[in-house]
């Protein structure tokens, strides 16, 4: 495996910044400083240090699992090309996590991140129909018969039919209306360009569950460590139990 490759796979950084670490003398193989990129490590023999820490091998990297309450304002990549904050701005931790699925920049709530390829994998991908729920805000009022053309599927993205959802309204004034959603999917954008179809605009937006877990005791920009309880349910969820639901 190469060095960059390895750091990486470890947790400790992105593979460039694995190299920028390498060339300025940041890491030792078996206590020699390695300067040169391309260098191969044996993950099974080698001791690899950057900057004196000892990383763990893949093979005995533990998994980390985190529920994130994303704040407005930031964006789920690891770097963004307009300079805006990201959701690692908020997790000082020296693992590579990744998010399970995305929230764009205007949407708070749940985000599950993780080290776990294949949890990640499944609950990503959108073959696998993970529910997830939202608490929309909207300008205006909306008629049963619209919510139905929801729930029925609306065309989005160049024709592109969105499959059936729940909508329900919970809360409502000549001002606004406050609504859960649940969908199966995960376009870019999707509840946004759902409520644009018919004309209404979506003033806040929250993803509040994703799959069997529900956003819970954790302050908006904050996160926690998943219960053993709690990833006990993402596992048997992806295992087929799809009907798991955490209670607290």
């Amino acid at each position: 495996m190469r060095l960059n490759k390895y750091i990486s796979t470890s947790g400790y950084c992105s593979r460039r910044k694995a190299d920028e670490l390498i060339t300025n003398g940041n890491v030792k193989v078996n206590g020699k400083t390695v300067l040169e990129l391309g260098v191969k490590v044996n993950a099974d023999h080698d001791i690899i240090l950057v900057n004196n820490t000892v990383l763990q091998t893949p093979t005995d990297q533990k998994h980390i699992y985190l529920m994130f309450n994303k704040p407005k304002g930031c964006v789920c990549s690891a770097n963004d090309e307009k300079g805006r904050k990201t959701i690692y701005d908020f997790i000082d931790l020296p693992y590579r996590l990744f998010s399970i699925g995305r929230l764009d920049y205007n949407t708070s709530g749940l985000l599950i991140l993780t080290n776990n390829g294949e949890i990640t994998h499944k609950l990503s991908h959108p073959t696998f129909e993970v529910p997830k729920k939202y608490i929309a805000k909207i300008d205006g009022i909306i008629s049963e018969k619209e919510l139905q053309l929801l729930r029925d599927g609306v065309l989005i993205d160049n024709n592109y039919k969105t499959k059936p959802a729940t909508f329900k309204i919970i809360d409502k004034s000549n001002a606004y209306t406050r609504i859960e959603i649940t969908i199966k999917e995960g376009k870019n954008r999707q509840i946004h360009k759902m409520f644009n179809s018919l004309n209404k605009n979506v003033r806040q937006l929250k993803r509040v569950s994703f799959g069997p877990l529900m956003l819970s005791n954790v302050s908006r920009g904050k996160y926690r460590s998943l219960t053993k309880d709690e990833i006990k349910l993402l596992n048997n969820y992806i295992k087929g139990d799809n009907n798991a639901n955490f209670n607290g």
